[in-house]
């Protein structure tokens, strides 16, 4: 059994955020599979704790010392994405690529430069390095500022989970100059009870712009949050064409 809502929460705490109580048990008493799936780790829990303690072996920590120094040197044989800034109408970006696409676009919020990098790097789980920027990628900036819209060919989005990579191509659908809400991205892509995890999805987009989560709003059409301020988003918005009624 598998839930979406789940699935974006173990996705947060991988980036770090903390769940909150109340969300999460508001989503258990609304939902049968993660009911029926907490009665049986519920089960197994007391089991457990009918055992009795037992003191780990002597060599269990430096196993796992030896399993963390693999993981590093795994995460450092990982071949590096290409990492350039770009000049653009709304200022700088900071742009990722690997032989596939594009795979991350930030907007410049002044940061260092290697602080930039860590991020980028902590979202694709895997190192960057600095080249040049090539003219397929320059090209894509202009065409994107020009017309709004990206070439999805141009995009490598392989690292993200199904239900990020639908969020993310529904929100591209929304026309430019246009918004929609996280409860309509839920319901158009078959989970309609997942604006929360929607919105998620929109809050880690790794492709800022080419998948355009500023043209998403709360259900009342207020313009809600935006990682880089909502004074950034309305001009996005702005520089699209998009009208407020």
């Amino acid at each position: 059994m598998r839930c979406c809502d789940v699935e974006a929460l173990w996705d947060e705490m991988r980036a770090g955020v903390e769940p909150r109580r109340e969300h999460v048990l508001a989503h258990l008493r609304a939902c049968p599979a993660c009911q029926e799936m907490y009665a049986e780790y519920e089960g197994v829990a007391y089991c457990l704790s009918c055992l009795p303690i037992v003191e780990p072996p002597r060599n269990l920590v430096p196993k796992i010392l030896e399993h963390i120094r693999t993981v590093r040197d795994r995460f450092k044989a990982i071949a590096p994405d290409s990492f350039a800034t770009v000049p653009s109408p709304l200022g700088k970006l900071h742009i990722a690529w690997r032989e596939a696409g594009i795979t991350f676009v930030a907007i410049d919020r002044g940061e260092v430069l290697e602080d930039v990098c860590k991020t980028v790097e902590r979202r694709l789980h895997r190192p960057v390095k600095a080249a040049a920027l090539p003219t397929w990628i320059a090209a894509a900036v202009k065409d994107f500022f020009r017309t709004w819209r990206v070439d999805p060919r141009v995009v490598d989005c392989s690292n993200l989970t199904d239900f990020e990579r639908a969020a993310l191509h529904k929100a591209a659908e929304i026309p430019p100059g246009e918004v929609r809400s996280y409860g309509w991205i839920a319901r158009e892509i078959g989970h309609p009870k997942a604006a929360r995890a929607v919105g998620q999805a929109m809050a880690r987009n790794p492709l800022a712009l080419f998948f355009p989560c500023h043209r998403v709003v709360d259900a009342n059409g207020a313009l809600h949050n935006y990682g880089y301020g909502i004074e950034v988003k309305a001009r996005i918005l702005k520089m699209e064409g998009y009208r407020k009624v």
